[in-house]
Protein backbone atom coordinates (compact mmCIF):
# COMPACT_ATOMS: atom_id res chain seq x y z
CA UNK A 1 0.00 0.00 0.00
CA UNK A 2 1.60 3.26 -0.92
CA UNK A 3 1.03 6.22 1.45
CA UNK A 4 -1.70 8.04 -0.74
CA UNK A 5 -4.09 4.83 -0.13
CA UNK A 6 -3.19 5.43 3.58
CA UNK A 7 -4.32 8.80 3.47
CA UNK A 8 -7.12 8.18 1.66
CA UNK A 9 -8.33 5.08 4.43
CA UNK A 10 -6.80 7.54 7.17
CA UNK A 11 -10.07 10.51 5.80
CA UNK A 12 -12.30 7.54 5.55
CA UNK A 13 -11.79 6.40 9.37
CA UNK A 14 -12.03 10.21 10.20
CA UNK A 15 -15.07 10.88 8.55
CA UNK A 16 -13.71 13.23 6.22
CA UNK A 17 -12.96 15.53 8.84
CA UNK A 18 -9.73 16.34 7.58
CA UNK A 19 -9.80 20.02 6.42
CA UNK A 20 -9.08 18.75 2.60
CA UNK A 21 -10.54 15.28 3.75
CA UNK A 22 -12.63 15.21 0.18
CA UNK A 23 -9.19 15.92 -1.30
CA UNK A 24 -8.14 12.41 0.03
CA UNK A 25 -11.13 10.62 -1.02
CA UNK A 26 -11.52 11.80 -4.37
CA UNK A 27 -7.63 11.31 -4.65
CA UNK A 28 -4.86 14.25 -4.82
CA UNK A 29 -4.03 14.82 -8.32
CA UNK A 30 -0.97 17.09 -8.66
CA UNK A 31 -0.93 19.72 -11.75
CA UNK A 32 -4.72 19.63 -12.56
CA UNK A 33 -6.13 22.24 -10.27
CA UNK A 34 -4.79 26.08 -10.14
CA UNK A 35 -2.69 26.73 -7.69
CA UNK A 36 -2.04 30.12 -5.16
CA UNK A 37 0.60 31.93 -5.55
CA UNK A 38 3.56 31.61 -3.41
CA UNK A 39 3.68 27.38 -4.74
CA UNK A 40 5.27 25.23 -4.98
CA UNK A 41 7.16 25.98 -1.68
CA UNK A 42 10.87 26.95 -1.13
CA UNK A 43 13.52 24.79 0.25
CA UNK A 44 13.85 27.27 3.03
CA UNK A 45 9.97 27.18 3.95
CA UNK A 46 9.67 23.33 3.99
CA UNK A 47 12.42 24.04 6.52
CA UNK A 48 10.59 26.59 8.27
CA UNK A 49 7.35 23.74 8.23
CA UNK A 50 9.62 21.14 9.67
CA UNK A 51 10.68 23.37 12.47
CA UNK A 52 6.98 24.25 13.23
CA UNK A 53 6.28 20.72 13.50
CA UNK A 54 9.05 19.66 15.48
CA UNK A 55 7.87 22.28 18.08
CA UNK A 56 4.42 20.93 17.76
CA UNK A 57 6.00 17.11 18.01
CA UNK A 58 9.47 17.32 19.55
CA UNK A 59 11.99 14.68 19.36
CA UNK A 60 12.11 12.66 22.79
CA UNK A 61 12.74 9.39 23.18
CA UNK A 62 11.52 9.11 20.23
CA UNK A 63 12.73 11.40 16.52
CA UNK A 64 9.90 14.32 16.23
CA UNK A 65 8.57 15.46 13.09
CA UNK A 66 11.88 17.07 11.76
CA UNK A 67 12.91 13.39 11.36
CA UNK A 68 9.72 12.28 9.40
CA UNK A 69 10.32 15.11 7.02
CA UNK A 70 6.88 16.59 7.70
CA UNK A 71 7.62 19.73 5.93
CA UNK A 72 7.68 17.39 2.50
CA UNK A 73 4.51 15.87 3.56
CA UNK A 74 3.34 19.03 4.20
CA UNK A 75 4.77 20.53 1.22
CA UNK A 76 2.66 17.86 -0.98
CA UNK A 77 -0.69 17.88 0.54
CA UNK A 78 -1.09 21.50 0.45
CA UNK A 79 0.02 21.81 -3.65
CA UNK A 80 -1.69 18.20 -4.42
CA UNK A 81 -4.41 18.52 -2.33
CA UNK A 82 -6.04 21.51 -1.01
CA UNK A 83 -8.21 23.97 -3.02
CA UNK A 84 -7.22 27.02 -3.74
CA UNK A 85 -8.97 28.93 -0.74
CA UNK A 86 -7.13 26.44 1.79
CA UNK A 87 -3.39 26.82 -0.18
CA UNK A 88 -3.97 30.80 0.08
CA UNK A 89 -4.54 30.76 4.02
CA UNK A 90 -1.73 27.95 4.04
CA UNK A 91 0.75 30.19 3.14
CA UNK A 92 -0.67 33.22 4.56
CA UNK A 93 -0.43 31.47 7.81
CA UNK A 94 3.76 30.55 7.32
CA UNK A 95 4.03 34.46 6.78
CA UNK A 96 1.66 35.01 9.66
CA UNK A 97 4.03 32.64 12.38
CA UNK A 98 6.88 34.51 10.78
CA UNK A 99 5.68 38.18 11.73
CA UNK A 100 4.08 37.41 15.02
CA UNK A 101 7.81 36.34 15.92
CA UNK A 102 8.87 39.02 14.89
CA UNK A 103 6.88 41.49 16.72
CA UNK A 104 6.41 39.97 19.91
CA UNK A 105 10.50 38.55 19.99
CA UNK A 106 12.47 40.98 17.83
CA UNK A 107 13.53 38.00 15.17
CA UNK A 108 11.59 35.70 13.03
CA UNK A 109 10.68 32.06 14.14
CA UNK A 110 13.67 30.26 13.09
CA UNK A 111 15.72 32.20 15.20
CA UNK A 112 13.41 31.57 18.33
CA UNK A 113 14.24 30.19 21.00
CA UNK A 114 12.36 26.45 21.91
CA UNK A 115 10.68 28.16 24.37
CA UNK A 116 9.80 31.71 22.31
CA UNK A 117 8.31 28.73 19.76
CA UNK A 118 6.01 27.22 21.98
CA UNK A 119 4.95 30.39 23.14
CA UNK A 120 3.70 31.88 20.03
CA UNK A 121 2.49 27.90 19.09
CA UNK A 122 0.39 28.02 21.82
CA UNK A 123 -0.66 31.32 21.52
CA UNK A 124 -2.18 30.24 17.65
CA UNK A 125 -3.56 27.07 18.97
CA UNK A 126 -5.78 28.81 21.70
CA UNK A 127 -6.68 31.25 18.99
CA UNK A 128 -7.40 28.71 16.63
CA UNK A 129 -9.63 26.45 19.05
CA UNK A 130 -11.51 29.70 20.20
CA UNK A 131 -12.04 30.65 16.19
CA UNK A 132 -13.31 27.21 15.24
CA UNK A 133 -15.48 27.45 18.34
CA UNK A 134 -17.24 30.51 16.43
CA UNK A 135 -16.64 29.31 13.25
CA UNK A 136 -19.63 29.41 10.76
CA UNK A 137 -20.39 27.10 8.07
CA UNK A 138 -19.01 28.60 5.32
CA UNK A 139 -16.14 30.49 7.29
CA UNK A 140 -12.89 30.19 5.68
CA UNK A 141 -10.41 27.68 8.03
CA UNK A 142 -8.02 29.20 10.38
CA UNK A 143 -3.94 28.67 9.46
CA UNK A 144 -3.38 26.92 12.40
CA UNK A 145 -6.06 24.10 11.88
CA UNK A 146 -4.17 23.29 8.91
CA UNK A 147 -0.54 23.51 9.90
CA UNK A 148 -1.58 21.20 12.99
CA UNK A 149 -3.30 18.58 11.02
CA UNK A 150 -1.36 18.07 8.28
CA UNK A 151 1.71 17.49 10.98
CA UNK A 152 -0.20 15.11 13.20
CA UNK A 153 -1.25 13.40 9.57
CA UNK A 154 2.10 13.79 8.29
CA UNK A 155 3.80 12.35 11.32
CA UNK A 156 2.01 9.34 12.64
CA UNK A 157 1.40 8.45 8.91
CA UNK A 158 5.15 8.53 8.17
CA UNK A 159 7.40 5.05 9.51
CA UNK A 160 8.90 6.52 12.22
CA UNK A 161 5.67 7.89 13.82
CA UNK A 162 3.94 4.39 13.00
CA UNK A 163 7.03 2.19 14.21
CA UNK A 164 8.62 4.39 16.80
CA UNK A 165 5.86 6.54 18.43
CA UNK A 166 3.20 4.31 18.05
CA UNK A 167 2.81 0.11 18.20
CA UNK A 168 3.33 -1.20 14.65
CA UNK A 169 2.83 -5.31 13.83
CA UNK A 170 3.31 -5.46 10.09
CA UNK A 171 1.16 -8.27 9.90
CA UNK A 172 -0.86 -9.48 12.71
CA UNK A 173 -1.77 -13.05 13.15
CA UNK A 174 -5.32 -12.77 14.50
CA UNK A 175 -7.84 -10.16 15.20
CA UNK A 176 -7.94 -9.71 19.12
CA UNK A 177 -11.12 -7.81 20.24
CA UNK A 178 -9.42 -6.93 23.56
CA UNK A 179 -6.06 -6.15 24.41
CA UNK A 180 -4.71 -5.38 27.77
CA UNK A 181 -4.07 -1.80 28.06
CA UNK A 182 -1.49 -0.53 30.82
CA UNK A 183 -0.90 3.05 31.53
CA UNK A 184 1.85 4.35 29.44
CA UNK A 185 1.40 2.13 26.39
CA UNK A 186 1.54 3.51 23.18
CA UNK A 187 -1.23 3.42 20.86
CA UNK A 188 -0.96 1.18 18.16
CA UNK A 189 -0.91 2.10 14.58
CA UNK A 190 -2.02 -1.25 12.88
Amino acid sequence: MNRRDALSRVALVFGGTIVGGSAFLEGCSPGVKKSAAGLPLTADQISFLDEIAETIIPTTNTPGAKAAKVGEFMHVMVTDCYDEKDQKIFIDGISAIDKISETSYGHGFMKASPEQRTLLLTAADKEQKSYNSAKKEGDPNHYFTLLKQLTLLGYFSSEIGATQALRYVAIPGRYEGCVPYKKGDKAWAT
